[in-house]
């Protein structure tokens, strides 16, 4: 057996579909080789990292040997279930990758199962599994078993198993095979941690047509109708990927260490749930009509609330089980994607001051309530404490909704959403006959808002600017009209719209903001920023400006359509992948401008 070395090249970020069973989640490359997966859980340590380094992260890759070949990589309609295809004239293959979804809360561990087909002709295959643990600092033993073999993450305290209708070898650390399948040939290989008794190949395509069954009726239960559908529902089906089975959160991005600058420091964990999504989260199921992801967030989202302190502080970002245990922490023995360094996991900015997170969470209930589980008694008192706490802080300095590493100062996005907190918690309590001290919040909201106007709109430059520190500009001020602070053709803020076109939209790829947050280098367009602008323009009845945007910003999603979280001037991906964030802005922005183009003077308002 000749003996494999792994290859050096990495992947691009958006070279990349993503499956899942709602516990973890796997990327696979054009090229079929699966070089980012966390194991058993999204906040796991990884099983596979190549794509942060070639020679230690490890990987599972299936090679056709058809060097000339065409590559393809599409998603099965309406599923989660990928299809990545090589064409030549000397013959073409297939793999078909998914996990299989568990049923229920505690439907089992995970499965991965990959399909390989030669659809034309006789076709050799190459086979590398080569897991490492613990964020690749372990390398298991393999050791053969029935129809595979096990693997063994010793000190990691992961034991894995691979099996597969075709034979197998172990070496070391490593899983390898050379194969060759005539047309209409399947091999099958599935990798668990070996609860399950080993699939035959009869009930490995019983799990496919499963999965696929699942998945399909998943997106029947959709309500939306509008332009855009594929789209939208490939943001929909992404969305519900990243949400976890088990406590019905969402993890921002299922990656970690994805660079926002390439060799830059600014390298992220993602794989928790942030508060500040809480409501766009809501509202994006709601919109779409899938109302029990809505209501399970929203009761991840009210455990939240039960558990602040007495004061009524929130931290902005929690583990997908709501503990607040995260420690930052820099994986120093990884090369890192295209040299980014450090490569951090955990996040230190859960314990930063955010005052924004309050009306986010505001939002998010106000929402619930409209739409859905009318709130508890004790769940008020925690919402009156919340809001309590907005009242003695309001006017505090923060690290506002981009978490800078720099001085705190006074953002108007965090009083933006201040007032938010305290709207919504006025309109929820006329909404549920709630007992309030009206009048004293009401005259809360009021002096935020007047504060607002007179605080952040600068009469030299002619728009609203981002904090008291200056005349910078920032994306966030877009969310403005979104939750109902300015009318969307208010003259102010259409010239505020103006000035974050000019400045920080470059062919409708729009930067967060020009400052200096406390870190060197530069980052890339924001994805979220972009469709947020679109959703403005839209609002503003300025549509032919809008559906040009729109249409500039679809086509920089990759080929499956999926984002990462932010874009480089050539229109590459950049940061960690798939946003939730930026999808949750996608399915807002073409609801709306849907809504607009279609004439339809329904709308769900936010307030």
């Amino acid at each position: 057996m000749v003996e494999r070395t792994p290859c050096t090249a990495l992947h691009e970020i958006e070279d990349h579909g993503i499956i899942g069973d709602m516990s973890t989640a796997a990327l696979v490359a054009r090229d079929g080789t699966i070089d980012f997966m966390c194991w058993p859980r999204f906040d796991s340590p990884s099983l596979f990292t190549r794509l942060l380094d070639a020679e230690k992260g490890g990987e599972f890759s299936i090679t056709p040997q058809l060097p000339d070949a065409r590559n393809l990589q599409i998603y099965l309609p309406d599923t989660n279930i990928l299809l990545t295809r090589w064409m030549s004239h000397d013959g073409s293959a297939e793999i078909v990758d998914f996990m299989r979804p568990a049923l229920g809360e505690d439907g089992g561990g995970s499965q991965l199962i990959r399909r390989v087909e030669a659809t034309r002709g006789r076709i050799a295959f190459t086979l590398s599994c080569r897991p490492r643990f613990d964020y690749g600092r372990i390398v298991g033993t393999v050791t053969p078993c029935d129809q595979g073999v096990n693997i063994d993450g010793g000190k990691a305290d992961v034991n894995l198993r691979l099996t597969s209708n075709i034979a197998l070898q172990a070496s070391g650390g490593d899983v390898s095979a050379d194969f060759s399948l005539d047309a209409g040939e399947i091999a099958w290989f599935v990798l668990d941690d070996g609860q399950f008794a080993p699939l035959t190949a009869q009930q490995a395509q019983q799990a496919l047509d499963d999965t696929t069954t699942y998945w399909r009726n998943w997106v029947a239960k959709s309500t939306y109708k509008g332009r855009w559908r594929e789209t939208v529902m490939r943001s929909a089906l992404a969305l519900k990927l990243l949400t976890s089975r088990d406590h019905g959160s969402m993890v921002a991005a299922p990656t970690f260490g994805l660079p926002e600058t390439p060799g830059g420091v600014r390298n992220w964990d993602y794989r928790f749930t942030w508060i500040r999504d809480a409501s766009f989260t809501m509202y994006a199921f709601i919109r779409l009509g899938f109302n029990d992801e809505a209501h399970r967030f929203t009761r991840w989202v009210d455990e939240r609330i039960t558990h602040t302190d007495a004061e009524g502080h929130l931290h902005l970002v929690y583990n997908i089980d709501g503990s607040t245990e995260l420690a930052e922490q820099s994986l120093d023995h990884l090369a890192g994607y295209r040299e980014s360094r450090p490569i951090l996991i955990g996040n230190a900015a859960f314990d930063q001051k955010q005052l924004d997170i309050y009306g986010e969470l505001m939002d998010a209930v106000y929402l619930s309530n409209k739409y859905g589980e009318a709130i508890s008694r004790d769940g008020w008192a925690k919402v009156c404490q919340l809001v309590e706490y907005v009242a003695g802080h309001w006017r505090d300095p923060d690290a506002g909704i981009w978490e800078i590493r720099a001085t705190p100062r006074a953002f108007l996005h965090s009083r933006l959403m201040c007032w938010v907190a305290v709207d919504r918690a006025l309109r929820l309590a006329q909404k549920r006959s709630l007992p309030a001290p009206f009048g004293r919040w009401a005259a809360l909201r009021n002096e935020i808002h007047e504060d607002i106007w007179a605080t952040f709109w600068n009469e030299e430059k002619g728009h609203f600017v981002q904090s008291t520190e200056g005349t910078d500009l920032d994306a966030s001020l877009l969310l403005m009209p979104l939750v109902r602070f300015v009318a969307a053709t208010d003259p102010r803020w259409l010239a505020t719209l103006d000035a974050i076109g000019r400045e920080l939209s470059d062919d409708a790829m729009v930067l967060r903001y020009n400052m200096d947050d406390g870190l060197p280098g530069k980052e890339g367009a924001f994805t979220t920023c972009s469709f947020w602008y679109v959703e403005c323009l839209a609002r503003a009845g300025r549509l032919d400006e809008a559906c040009t945007a729109f249409t500039k910003v679809l086509a920089y999603a990759n080929h499956l359509g999926l984002y990462a979280e932010e874009l480089d001037h050539d229109g590459s991906h950049l940061g960690n992948f798939p946003q939730a964030l930026t999808h949750l802005a996608l399915i807002s922005a073409a609801y709306y401008l849907d809504r607009e183009l279609s004439g339809d003077t329904k709308t769900m308002w936010r307030p």
